[in-house]
């Protein structure tokens, strides 16, 4: 299994976990109070450095594993790298759209962030499944 394609694995797996994370630390909050007044803050912002940290251990971690990959990257790895970029991005754009549209309907600032934070998860989820169905069913440069 190429390196890139660990990385891939590790950023879905980081993904699933931190947004996972978010979502029962914020649902946990809410009681009996409407979802909009739960703090949401401290726990999207720990759990987004937590993800970021644990992708960066992860990534030293996989290349300290397989010192002879780490420095290896061919013109598939490249290209299979930067189609999954742009299929991710596509949440990107979607989240700031979605958010833009909550922002002028009045919504509350709790909505707006998860909305984005959501699309970001799935930006990094479909980016990088992308590039493991690339790695395993063979990828073809249009």
């Amino acid at each position: 299994m190429a390196l890139e394609e660990k990385r891939a694995w590790s950023m879905l797996l980081v993904a699933i976990v931190s947004y996972t994370v978010f979502l029962a630390l914020v649902l946990g909050r809410a009681g009996d109070e409407p979802l909009a007044r739960t703090p949401y803050v401290a726990a999207l912002l720990w759990t987004v450095g937590g993800a970021i940290a644990a992708n960066i251990v992860l990534h030293i971690a996989l290349a300290a594993l397989s010192p002879e990959d780490a420095d290896t990257k061919d013109q598939r790895d490249r290209e299979i790298h930067r189609f999954g970029e742009h299929v991710g991005q596509s949440f990107v754009v979607l989240g700031g759209v979605a958010g833009l549209v909550l922002a002028m309907a009045g919504s509350d600032q709790f909505w707006i962030a998860n909305a984005i934070y959501l699309a970001f998860v799935l930006s990094s989820l479909l980016g990088s499944a992308t590039k493991i169905v690339s790695y395993r069913l063979g990828f073809h440069p249009w």
